[in-house]
């Protein structure tokens, strides 16, 4: 005998074998985790003054990045006395977002978390 659902009033059960509704029950959590997708984050690393060839070489990164289908992390780290250029980085990183715009969409608008700035870029879906 085995018990289907035990929070049902009465308890619902069934005759069967036993083996072989444990052999169901793995069978179809494999499936369902064969079907989940794996996100994938990117990270780039910007600093306050980074030079426009930099810049453009580190958005080409990017563009492979969204196109593979991984998120991509664009964070400006602030080292020192850096940290008085907080508007240079937010400047860098919208510049960034705009320059995506076609391959993928902000989840949210760049955001300060310590001595980083960041933004997280997701593909656009198809």
């Amino acid at each position: 005998m085995i018990e289907i659902s035990g929070t049902a009033v009465p308890p619902v059960c069934r005759i069967g074998d036993y083996r072989k509704f444990l052999y169901d029950q793995k069978k179809k959590q494999k499936e369902i985790k064969s079907r989940q997708t794996n996100v994938i984050l990117k990270e780039i690393r910007f600093g306050p003054n980074t030079d426009d060839h930099d810049f453009d070489f580190k958005l080409k990164h990017a563009k492979s990045f969204l196109v593979e289908g991984a998120k991509v992390k664009a964070y400006v780290h602030f080292k020192g006395r850096s940290i008085v250029y907080k508007d240079r980085g937010e400047i860098l990183l919208t510049k960034f977002i705009q320059d995506l715009m076609e391959l993928g969409l902000p989840e949210q608008m760049p955001k300060m978390d310590g001595k980083r700035m960041f933004v997280i870029i997701a593909p656009k879906k198809k």
